[in-house]
């Protein structure tokens, strides 16, 4: 399993949005970058990710899951842009900010840290740990 993270404004799309989409869960759509799509391309449906609240908050507030690997971007004609659905899976007990993951010097190397503009983006094994431990939250099933 791999482990990435979803940047959205929560006043556009937020942790409740994405809960209320349930199980079916949602596209990951209007994505224009070309790195965040290649991330994209490289999810296998159950990869795992932290939802990222940006712009207010600037905080991992919940875990959602891969539930459909990538298609075309539904809000798009244009071919060159794909997108992957994602379910919400649990909320985090407390939220990470983007400060404390700057102040965790494990977390240096983070591309949170180093890209903070990337909408998609990887996220290692062992900071998918420290995180999860960071926020009190299971990171597992």
């Amino acid at each position: 399993m791999a482990y990435w993270l979803f940047k959205s404004e929560p006043d556009v799309w937020g942790w409740d949005d994405q809960v209320a989409k349930g199980d079916a869960g949602e596209e990951w759509n209007g994505v224009r970058n070309y790195q965040a799509r290649n991330n994209m391309r490289a999810m296998k449906r159950g990869d795992r990710g932290f939802f990222y609240h940006s712009r207010s908050g600037l905080e991992i507030v919940g875990i959602v899951e891969v539930c459909a690997e990538a298609h075309p971007d539904s809000t798009t004609d244009d071919a060159r842009w794909d997108c992957v659905d994602i379910k919400a899976v649990r909320r985090f007990n407390k939220s990470v900010t983007l400060e404390q993951i700057k102040a965790e010097p494990q977390l240096k190397d983070m591309v949170l840290v180093n890209n903070a503009r990337l909408s998609v983006q990887p996220v290692t094994d062992d900071e998918w740990q420290i995180i999860c431990e960071m926020g009190e939250t299971k990171s597992g099933d």
